[in-house]
Formats: structure tokens, C-alpha cells, sequence
């Protein structure tokens, strides 16, 4: 029997309405290629493994391997590591497919997940995925409400997030302390041309002093007011007021002056 381990902020789905409402949601193809973050015990890996061409299980418990091993036997491909550690574009190379990612993932390491697919975003179809519902409401907030920031840019950059249900506490082992929720991110084809560090640090660096002005947060971060007031974009707003797009024209406008910046130091 595999203890859940606080230490990993495991939390084993055990509620079976929940897994078949998240399998449902997949609607899986036999020619899918499905890599499983955490499978724990198993509980959507059984529901899953044979209706797919190929199937990954990334699981860093040792307990949890030698169970899943029991479980499913060899057949059942496991690669015991940090998930953070896994390179998608060598799986996405071996099985000539990209991955569709499913799994309730550790909740304290939420942020670096999220990144570590956006940074190989290429590889990867879709996503869907068990967080705390506070964390599914950022990933697909609109402009202009409290739960808009930085992580809902960046992600709206990448996919086209969906929340599809909420999950109570009493659907897991031990019971959690937050409420849940899965989300589907459905991974762009293709991302819109910007400067990408630029991009970054603009949003980072506009939420991170949200309550001020755009004009306030940029002058802070180095651009002159000269080159600010060239701007077409009002930057008389908050940050948490920009949607996506005008994120990405900010950054366009902004980057022939980053270099004006570099070459003058």
C-alpha cells in the first residue's frame, strides 16, 4: 500500500466519478501519445494505458513505482524522475507524436510545472490537469479582475486554458485543505512573434508593482519618459487592465528602445 508522503504534497485522487469525468474529458484516440505526471496508485492510469498507442508514467516515488509495476507489470513504460527533468522534445521524437499531458499534480511545485511545459510548448497537444481552484481561476482569468496576473498572461500566451469542473476536498486521500479543479490547456500551434525575455520581464515587472501605472512600473524598470511618451498604448492603466495582445504590442513598441538603452550604457 502506497502512504501518501506530505513531503510531496501528495493528495491520491479517490473518487471515481472524478476520474471518469477527467478520462471523458480527454476523449482519447488510439493513435494519442499520453504522458501521466504522478500517477500515484493509478487510478486514471487504468482508465487510460490500453486505450492509447503509447502511454508515459512519470513517477519520482519509489513506492509508488513498485506498486505501479505490480499493478500493470512491464508493459507499463515508467520513467522514475522529476518530471521537471523530463525532455519532451526526445519523447515527442521517439513515439513521432506530441504528448498530451494528463495528471494531478503536486500542488506546492504547481508554477514550475506550468513553466516547464511553456518552455516546451512545441511538444506538447494539450494538458489537462488537477490544481487548486485559486490557481485554475488565474490560469484563465480576463483582464481586468483580481485573479488576472502574470501567470494568466503567460499562459494565455502559450494555450487556450478551459476550467472544466471543480473538485471537493472529499474526493481525495488524505483530504487537501483547498478545493480543486481540472483545466485543459490546449496548446497554440503557433505563438505570436515576440521578444521573449522582453516579454517577461514586462509582465513580470508591470505586476509586479500592480497598483502603479504602466508609465510608473516602465520608468522604474529603465525606459525613459521621452521614449514612453512615443507610445501608442495608454499607459495611464494598471497592468491587470492589458490583455494579451496589448502585452505583446507593449513589448514590440518597447524593444527598439531596450536597445537604444544597451547601447548607450
Amino acid at each position: 500500500m502506497v502512504v501518501p508522503k506530505k513531503s510531496r504534497s501528495q493528495h491520491f485522487l479517490r473518487d471515481d466519478n472524478i476520474v471518469g469525468k477527467i478520462v471523458a474529458s480527454l476523449a482519447l484516440q488510439p493513435s494519442d501519445t499520453v504522458l501521466e505526471i504522478g500517477p500515484g496508485r493509478g487510478v486514471l492510469t487504468r482508465q487510460i494505458w490500453q486505450q492509447v498507442q503509447h502511454f508515459v508514467a512519470v513517477e519520482i516515488d519509489e513506492d509508488a513505482v513498485v506498486l505501479l509495476r505490480e499493478l500493470f507489470g512491464p508493459e507499463l513504460t515508467i520513467l522514475q524522475q522529476d518530471v521537471r527533468k523530463v525532455r519532451l522534445d526526445a519523447l515527442a521524437s521517439q513515439y513521432k507524436s506530441p504528448m498530451r499531458v494528463v495528471g494531478n499534480i503536486p500542488y506546492h511545485i504547481t508554477s514550475e510545472i506550468l513553466f516547464w511545459l511553456f518552455d516546451q510548448h512545441e511538444h506538447v497537444a494539450d494538458a489537462t490537469l488537477m490544481l487548486q481552484l485559486e490557481v485554475a481561476r488565474r490560469l484563465t482569468a480576463d483582464p481586468g479582475g483580481k485573479d488576472y496576473g502574470i501567470l494568466s498572461v503567460v499562459t494565455q500566451l502559450f494555450s487556450d486554458p478551459e476550467l472544466l469542473f471543480r473538485v471537493s476536498p472529499h474526493c481525495f486521500w488524505p483530504e487537501p485543505s483547498v478545493e480543486s479543479a481540472v483545466v485543459r490547456l490546449k496548446f497554440r500551434r503557433q505563438i505570436p512573434a515576440h521578444n521573449h525575455p522582453l516579454f517577461r520581464t514586462i509582465v513580470r515587472g508591470t505586476f509586479g508593482k500592480r497598483r502603479k501605472m504602466l508609465s510608473s512600473s516602465l520608468k522604474f524598470m529603465g525606459f525613459r519618459d521621452h521614449d514612453l511618451k512615443q507610445l501608442s498604448l495608454d499607459l495611464q492603466r494598471r497592468p491587470e487592465e492589458l490583455a494579451l495582445e496589448e502585452f505583446l504590442e507593449l513589448t514590440r513598441q518597447l524593444e527598439s528602445f531596450q536597445h537604444q538603452l544597451h547601447a548607450e550604457r
